[in-house]
């Protein structure tokens, strides 16, 4: 979907200023939003790409205003209350009032973390058909603007790049975010020129890449 998060190639938001020696958590409770988005997605109630599209569905006013902590735990807010894991008065109150509800997935004890996070959530699947593209095809990213959860970034679409690598197959977030299915699709890198992105005014030597499902490509 066009919404807040996608800022790439945007004008008016200043340049991007990295903070020195940033630290992990800058507030005792960051930690806390951590350990509460990891708890909860041991549940199995949602995946990380439903995670995402609830952060990046917040109004923009309210996405825009928030540090990253806030659109994490504002984003789980909206994950659990649809899921009826929790009511606006228990979170308002800060109490259970209401029975548990079973969950698919199982209790994330702190001792296991380690190990969770060691192992990850590989998103690589069996192919189901031979890649559409091969490395060194000039490839045009599809002009689409869908309501719903995406990977392709807005200031990319219409554009030509090349592939540069094929990183095999693996679970297509599009879909995957809305219940739909995992829908395994090759996922490539593609490089852009600078110029093709922004313009003539660009170093002729500058590019950039981006790792981009099938389904949002077409031959050029």
């Amino acid at each position: 979907m066009n919404g807040p998060q996608d800022l790439g190639g945007q004008m008016g938001f200043g340049p991007v200023a990295p903070e020195k020696d940033e630290p992990v958590f800058h507030a005792p409770w960051e930690r806390r939003a951590l350990a509460l988005t990891l708890a909860m997605g041991a549940t199995r109630e949602w995946n990380i790409d439903m995670g995402r599209h609830a952060r990046e569905s917040l109004p923009p006013a309210q996405y825009l205003s928030s540090s990253y902590y806030e659109i994490w735990m504002a984003g789980l807010r909206k994950l659990i209350l649809a899921r009826g894991l929790v009511t606006e008065d228990e979170l308002a109150s800060g109490k259970m009032t209401a029975p548990p509800k079973k969950v698919a997935g199982k209790l994330l004890l702190a001792k296991d973390v380690p190990a969770v996070l060691a192992k990850g959530g590989p998103t690589t699947r069996a192919a189901t058909a031979p890649p559409r593209f091969k490395v060194g095809d000039k490839v045009r990213t599809k002009n689409i603007h869908p309501l719903t959860h995406t990977r392709l970034p807005r200031y990319l679409r219409g554009h030509v790049g090349e592939i540069a690598l094929l990183h095999g197959t693996h679970v297509f977030p599009d879909s995957n975010a809305h219940g739909k299915g995992e829908e395994p699709q090759p996922l490539y890198t593609v490089r852009f020129s600078a110029r093709e992105i922004w313009g003539e005014a660009r170093n002729p030597r500058d590019a950039i890449s981006a790792d981009l499902w099938e389904p949002y490509l077409e031959p050029a």
